[in-house]
């Protein structure tokens, strides 16, 4: 046995780890070079409560641990040893032996840096070097409001949106340079990456998780990363990690039976195993564990800036039934199917990220109707700032596919969101999962001709806009990538030399400039107060209209959405007050690849004083098959236009 102090380590520390407390243990777990007694280099400290013995094997001991015994501190099952004239870039693994005698090698789960894969040895790293200069963007932050600001989510998987080659990727470094310069030309307000946490199989994307606290060397560096988001920040782009609290996966290398016994999975086989993913799901209950992965979620936060977190696969992680076959179910302490230490450890996870981080995102990627996700936990909510609202999203997509002959039949998937769409702080995804094993392209999702799913997706985007809530979109979704997602693969950028791809990506530039300009499509995301139907029973026509208004009363938009393929002219529509309405976007518009030159329709209509739609006004707008209109109001002052042509004002 050893003295904590002894080895600069914090007797608190360990107490505070051992209680599921120790928020920042990465500043007290792994590799560490540090000076002790007159001595340069590299503290080790692990977790391995079962182990009989733990050995550092490396680059500097021909991996041969004999001279590197690590010892335990007294009840805390916690082993460190401090290594003199080493220092960063020595490779290293942990050589245990278990309490039944055999032998294991294992990666540091706090290793900062991990080698390329196939490779599996921990990497000595330093992180608290980097020169930052985000201190614009940080300060912002913390007077910021995400829930009245435009969040506008670009979802990236960096192994597949540009490559050179094979398996030959960007390194973070020069995706500062190519993807934060088309993120801001296209007016996205976060990056979300899918998860950058090292892993050993390229198809998992990420998902199947080994060095958690390791940024994957497939992209480069720690450093590089931290050049990523700085640049980020200083070009007025939020950066969002995909992590994964939920499993685990089985390499040998990883955290499964680490020191012979299974610590981080628990000792219930039946709630460990994930059948349908061939991973393992953590012990929440487990005070070391909570420790770990709270530490993990603070650690992206306080290292690299990270501005917040989707959390992936939450209903599975809450749900002791999740995909699972009969023979695998267990039950709570009360006989019911949640699992209670998760949800714990979620509301913890949650106060303690807001503790330290109070501007943070923590947005759950939840398929469950578990309540108050995103309520505070002291009104007994799991804490969460936002959720995936894929309720809309199925809906829709399905609502997409549909024959428009057959949409009067099915009104209600767009129209059912809004019975709910303020239950939660929504983000609306049209994510990575909806693109890929077989389910197609966005695309490709819609029905009828080549030029028709053109004007369907344009339409569904705008719809996409303006409803209530956050968005993300998949990368490749706003050129129109017509094959689905292919992740060994670049994106089909040559599909932009194409004509409708190229006016497609050129619409949803401007419908992303749109919304960043028209604060009722943003303020009151959240609030009831800022959505009104205008028509929503118009199942016969398959149009619905409606009403966004931000903070200021008078500031509001009117959408205009014709899902078939009847041109409706002369369409009257009941609008709240007199005066001016400006077409802020037209999906039809022959720029965009539609068809407006056949039918032009008016830049400003004003609205009379014929009551229509519950309203005591209304307007008279042309509404041309499958297209979606945004009119802004002006006021009640006529606008005075020079140069009158077929688009100016239209008096009805």
């Amino acid at each position: 046995m050893v003295n904590a102090a002894s080895i600069g380590l914090s007797t608190r520390d360990l107490y505070l780890f051992n209680n599921g407390s120790l928020f920042h243990s990465y500043r007290t777990f792994g590799a560490h070079p540090i000076r002790l007694s007159d001595e340069t280099g590299v503290r080790f400290t692990v977790w391995a409560p079962n182990a009989k013995s733990v050995r550092i094997v490396g680059s500097f001991n021909q991996w041969n641990g004999a001279r590197h015994a690590m010892e335990k501190v007294e009840n805390t099952g916690v082993w460190s040893l401090f290594v003199p004239d080493i220092g960063v870039g020595e490779l290293y693994k942990y050589e245990i032996q278990t309490a039944t005698g055999g032998r294991v090698l294992k990666s540091d789960p706090y290793a900062f840096q991990s080698e390329r894969r196939p490779l599996t040895a921990s990497i000595v790293s330093e992180l608290s070097g980097f020169k930052w200069q985000d201190d614009e963007w940080m300060a912002r932050k913390q007077v910021a409001s995400p829930y009245h600001e435009p969040m506008l989510i670009y979802e990236v998987h960096l192994g597949s949106w540009r490559i050179k080659g094979k398996e030959d990727f960007l390194t973070y470094e020069e995706m500062a340079d190519e993807l934060i310069d088309y993120a801001v030309g296209m007016g996205y307000t976060h990056i979300e990456l899918l998860p950058v946490t090292e892993h050993p199989l390229d198809q998992s994307w990420g998902y199947q998780v080994t060095g958690y606290y390791s940024a994957t060397s497939r992209y480069g560096t720690p450093e590089q990363l931290m050049v990523f988001v700085n640049q980020c920040h200083k070009r007025g782009i939020g950066v969002i990690l995909d992590w994964v609290p939920g499993h685990f996966c089985k390499d040998e290398h990883g955290l499964r039976l680490f020191d012979g016994s299974p610590i981080y999975e628990g000792l219930d086989w039946r709630r460990a195993e994930k059948p349908l993913w061939g991973t393992l799901a953590f012990d929440f209950g487990r005070t070391e564990v909570q420790s770990f992965l709270i530490s993990n979620a603070i650690f992206w936060m306080d290292v690299y800036h990270i501005d917040g977190l989707r959390v992936d696969a939450v209903a599975s992680m809450i749900n002791l039934h999740f995909d699972k076959p009969p023979e695998l179910q267990t039950f709570n302490e009360h006989g019911g199917t949640e699992d209670t230490d998760a949800l714990e450890f979620l509301k913890k996870l949650n106060e303690t990220v807001f503790h330290y981080y109070p501007d943070a995102l923590m947005i759950a990627e939840d398929s469950s109707a578990w309540p108050a996700v995103t309520a505070p936990t002291y009104m007994g909510g799991l804490g969460f700032n936002f959720k995936w609202n894929m309720g809309w999203m199925n809906d829709m997509l399905r609502y997409m596919a549909l024959e428009p002959g057959d949409r009067r039949h099915h009104h209600q998937l767009i129209t059912f969101s809004l019975m709910y769409a303020f239950s939660e702080n929504y983000v609306l995804p049209l994510s990575h999962d909806e693109v890929v094993h077989g389910k197609r392209s966005l695309l490709n999702k819609m029905s009828g001709s080549y030029e028709q799913k053109f004007a369907q997706l344009r339409l569904f985007f705008g719809y996409w806009m303006t409803h209530p809530g956050k968005k993300l979109l998949f990368m490749g979704g706003e050129w129109g990538q017509f094959d689905e997602w292919k992740d060994a693969e670049s994106l089909d950028w040559m599909l932009l030399d194409y004509d409708l791809h190229h006016r497609m990506n050129h619409y949803v530039r401007q419908l992303n400039a749109v919304y960043a300009q028209e604060a009722a499509l943003w303020e009151r995301d959240c609030d009831p107060a800022g959505f009104e139907w205008i028509d929503v029973h118009n199942a016969a026509q398959s149009i619905i209209v409606f009403l966004r208004r931000g903070l200021t009363p008078d500031k509001f938009v009117v959408v205009v959405c014709n899902f078939s393929m009847n041109h409706y002219q002369n369409h009257r529509v009941g609008v709240p007050d007199p005066g001016i309405y400006r077409l802020a976007l037209s999906s039809n518009e022959q720029a965009y690849g539609g068809s407006d030159q056949d039918s032009p329709v008016p830049l400003r209509v004003e609205a009379d004083e014929r009551p229509w739609h519950g309203r005591p006004y209304s307007a008279v707008i042309d509404v041309p098959p499958l297209s979606f209109q945004m009119l802004s109001y002006e006021g009640v002052v006529p606008v005075r236009l020079s140069g009158r042509s077929h688009k100016q004002v239209q008096t009805i």
